[in-house]
């Protein structure tokens, strides 16, 4: 008996070097450029998760093994996956996905993670709302920035008219803010300096160059704001009802004059299961869904996929199982089609797009892109202005509404 005891305490060290369990500092490399975020993994034995941590946002993986010094993890709902080895406690391999431009493969590298030794000294305070002036193929003049921080370590986003970066996470070390993002999409690096006029100087992926200047500062300079979302996308008649029609998951055709959607009120979801704002944004459509359906409200999700999936779509279906999905979902065609298949549209050109339809059919507002929990106070304005319209819309009546 005391051999074998022996015997198991020897091979107790063994089973928990192999055990992936926890957290990672992990990286891809995009053209050259490393882009580091944080990896959790989850589970023990041949059964694990996998998950990109990304500020508030974790996306877990779907399924995942691990045997005999190889792991794969699975994200269905993102067309993805991680192939790997495991060596020595360093993980070594290519990260694949699925996406609207390419299919692409990014070089995946991870160790343990190991807690920063951090320090509030010389640490400038940079937390608060920014204003980033650009010029953009879409009309915009300027970009927010959000940043929280917490003595040396920061979260951050930049918001745009579609959406936002995702969260970006870093530290303050030699004279900079070095913050990232990686959730399986939106590889990025940014660099930060606090200039002497109190402005922010920022390095985007190592190339592109860009200024903040506190919000309250731009505003008394009188410079460009950032674009509202809620005017940016319109429909060119607003006395004409929106129309769709469309098969479903299960080839059923539906369209805008089904019983169902007479006298309700209809948020019209302009997407595609390939957008990572679109998965920002679906796990609020749910909550609101389930909040005033039975007070009038139905959501129907226009998806504009890929060619390669428009036979079978397989990620689109992972997609709804994934964010729990309960309200109507169309396969529209593919994303390249959304203008054509849509004529009504006016300048859309951010994914995803929500149109707000009244009771009476016609169309009383739309909302372009849509921020993650990244854009903090932005995100939580964004689903308050949400449900707002939408309580609007449903306390109006049929007559009323004409």
């Amino acid at each position: 008996m005391k051999l074998l005891a022996l015997f198991t305490l020897a091979l107790a060290p063994f089973g928990i070097a192999q055990s992936l369990a926890g957290l990672w500092d992990a990286s891809v490399t995009v053209k050259s450029l490393e882009v580091p975020f944080r990896f959790e993994i989850a589970g023990d034995g041949e059964n694990v998760l996998g998950s990109f941590r990304n500020g508030d946002a974790k996306f877990t993986s779907s399924s995942g093994s691990y045997k005999n010094g190889n792991l794969l993890i699975v994200w269905d709902y993102t067309a993805s996956r991680l192939e790997a080895t495991v060596h020595g406690g360093i993980i070594d391999g290519k990260y694949y996905r699925n996406g609207r431009d390419a299919k692409t493969i990014y070089p995946f590298h991870a160790r343990r993670f190991v807690a920063p030794v951090l320090t509030t000294e010389g640490v400038p305070y940079i937390g608060g709302l920014w204003v980033i002036p650009v010029k953009t193929d879409k009309g915009e003049s300027a970009w927010q920035l959000v940043v929280r921080q917490s003595g040396p370590e920061v979260t951050a986003a930049i918001l745009r008219v579609d959406g936002d970066t995702g969260a970006l996470e870093g530290t303050f070390k030699d004279f900079k803010f070095v913050l990232s993002h990686f959730s399986g999409a939106r590889p990025s690096v940014f660099e930060i300096s606090v200039l002497n006029d109190g402005t922010l100087d920022i390095l985007q992926d190592g190339k592109t160059k860009l200024t903040a200047t506190r919000s309250a500062v731009a505003q008394a300079k009188g410079m460009p704001e950032p674009t509202d979302p809620s005017k940016h996308t319109s429909v060119k008649d607003p006395t004409k009802p929106f129309t769709f029609a469309f098969n479903d998951l299960n080839g059923k055709p539906v369209s805008n004059e089904d019983a169902r959607f007479q006298g309700k009120v209809v948020l019209v979801n302009i997407a595609g299961s390939w957008c990572p704002n679109c998965h920002d944004e679906t796990p609020f459509l749910v909550s609101l869904y389930q909040k005033y359906h039975e007070q009038g409200l139905e959501i129907v999700v226009l998806s504009f996929e890929e060619a390669d999936q428009l036979s079978d779509p397989v990620r689109l279906r992972a997609f709804v199982r994934k964010y729990g999905i309960d309200y109507t979902v169309l396969m529209a065609g593919d994303w390249e089609q959304a203008g054509a298949k849509l004529p009504q549209m006016a300048n859309f050109n951010a994914w995803p797009t929500t149109f707000f339809i009244g009771r009476d059919g016609l169309v009383r507002g739309a909302h372009a892109g849509f921020p993650s929990s990244g854009s903090g106070e932005l995100f939580t304005k964004a689903k308050e202005e949400f449900a707002a319209r939408v309580e609007k819309l449903l306390a109006e009546n049929v007559r009323s509404s004409r």
